[in-house]
Parts: C-alpha cells; sequence; structure tokens
C-alpha cells in the first residue's frame, strides 16, 4: 500500500514540474518574439522560435515541409514582402505538457491586410533543447 502511494505521489510531482508556469511562460515568451517580429517583417528572426534543423515539421495547406530553410523559403513565398506579412495576432487556447521536455499548443492566427484577413488555427509540440523552448512541428491551417 505505501509503494502505491509512494508511485501515486511521484507521478503527481513529475506532472505539477512538467506544467511549471515558468515554462509555460517560456513558451508564450517564444510565441510573442514571432508575432513582434512577424508584425515588423523579420522572418529569419521568426523562425527562431523553430529548432533549426532538417527535422522540422511543418504542415500546411499544401502538405508537409521538412526542415528549417524549407519553411523558411515557403514563409517568404507565401507572404512576400510586409504588405504580404500584414499584422499577425495570435489567440492561445491551450498549453499542455506531454512531459517534462515536450509541450503542446493550440492557437489560433489571424492576420490584418490591406485587402484581406486571413485567418485559421495550428497546433504546435515545442522541444525544450539546450535549455531553450523551440517549435518542433507546426500544423498551421
Amino acid at each position: 500500500m505505501k509503494i502505491k502511494i509512494l508511485t501515486l505521489l511521484l507521478i503527481c510531482s513529475v506532472n505539477a514540474f512538467a506544467q511549471s508556469p515558468k515554462d509555460k511562460q517560456a513558451i508564450l515568451d517564444v510565441l510573442e518574439m514571432q508575432r513582434t517580429e512577424w508584425n515588423k517583417g523579420n522572418l529569419e528572426t521568426f523562425m527562431q522560435g523553430y529548432v533549426k534543423s532538417d527535422s522540422l515539421l511543418f504542415v500546411g495547406s499544401s502538405g508537409p515541409t521538412y526542415g528549417w530553410q524549407k519553411t523558411l523559403d515557403n514563409y517568404k513565398k507565401t507572404y512576400a514582402g510586409k504588405a504580404g506579412m500584414g499584422v499577425l495576432t495570435f489567440g492561445i487556447k491551450k498549453v499542455d505538457f506531454l512531459n517534462t521536455d515536450v509541450a503542446f499548443v493550440l492557437g489560433s492566427w489571424h492576420l490584418k491586410r490591406e485587402k484581406d484577413e486571413p485567418q485559421g488555427y495550428f497546433t504546435l509540440l515545442f522541444k525544450r533543447l539546450n535549455g531553450e523552448w523551440k517549435i518542433f512541428v507546426d500544423h498551421s491551417s
């Protein structure tokens, strides 16, 4: 009986650690940096929120893209110049920790541009790498 109680307490304490306010804020800070840099028209700095690796997976309306550079190139083609980028806002719906080093984020995005206002939703997987939270999977629609 004591072993069961200790096991339960250990599981609860690991979950509490995984969902620390500090880690959640660090993830929200990455997203805020991305929003700010997007609105400045600085895609290269915006991309610093992603893991700089060929294993980065971005899934959009045209299907999956692998790799940091390919994702950046696609952003540049799809959102050409400041007018194409518009003003970005996010609505963060949920941040859930899957373990101490992986988090799931659900949110919405909205672009305000001169001629239109595209919007949609995203799911992100963040991973803590060398003490920093980075996006390694992005599914945006």
